[in-house]
């Protein structure tokens, strides 16, 4: 079961249910883990959790692949790592700090896979995959593959527990994710991605556009919309 198993580092949002997706067409047992890290779009909580129960119901080819969910109390991180993510009373722009947009939270995703790969281990797995990538994305340092390349050593040799920190998204642009989509479960998934996840940074649920919830506004709204448009262009 070892090398049949996955863990899926899942937010709620369009890259890492897309990754859930693609994990469970490629592993035969799935687990999945969460984060409360203090994010203003704490909504991804609640749409994870709704995700998860609908799979089972809406796609039932995946659910005796999908195993156990861990939501990881991780409210303090706000207190060392400053972003407009988990300051209520920052705004959200392009550029923040070190030039970095301000919503980067620093060493988040660092923090991610590390707690993840303490339950790889408790698990007995041995294969993390996250949505992570640097193709089409709002230039976090944090979420190239050199990055995960470092920690998947860092956790191996920490461990003594062979890890892989697998990356289907890593050189995908927002269109090919949602190209990704289609062929992992056709209209019917995508649908279910627009409707279900959840990656608008201001944690609007109350508009609602063709590429899924969100303020329309925010760089991570702009980008789902950019790549919803780009993707239906090619179909």
């Amino acid at each position: 079961m070892q090398s049949k198993s996955a863990i899926v580092s899942f937010s709620g949002g369009q890259d890492s249910t897309t990754c859930l997706f693609w994990a469970l067409s490629q592993y035969d047992h799935v687990e999945t883990v969460g984060f409360n890290y203090g994010q203003k779009n704490n909504i991804e909580l609640v749409c994870r959790q709704n995700i998860l129960g609908k799979i089972k119901t809406q796609f039932p080819q995946f659910a005796e692949k999908l195993g156990c969910d861990l939501v990881i109390d991780a409210s303090t991180f706000g207190q060392v790592s400053a972003s407009a993510l988990t300051s209520s009373g920052e705004e959200i722009s392009a550029t923040g700090a070190q030039g970095l947009p301000s919503s980067f939270v620093p060493a988040r995703n660092l923090m991610f896979m590390t707690y993840v790969g303490a339950r790889a281990y408790l698990r007995e797995i041995h294969t993390i995959v996250t949505g992570v990538g640097q193709a089409d994305f709002s230039g976090y340092p944090d979420c190239r593959r050199n990055t995960m390349d470092a920690m998947q050593q860092a956790l191996s040799l920490g461990m003594d527990w062979p890890i892989e920190i697998v990356t289907p998204l890593m050189f995908r642009t927002k269109a090919q994710t949602w190209e990704l989509a289609h062929e992992l479960g056709g209209d019917a998934l995508v649908d279910f991605i627009v409707h279900e996840t959840h990656t608008c940074y201001e944690g609007d649920r109350e508009h609602f556009h063709p590429w899924g919830y969100g303020c329309g506004k925010c760089p991570a709204c702009v980008l789902r919309e950019k790549g919803f448009e780009e993707y239906c262009r090619t179909k």
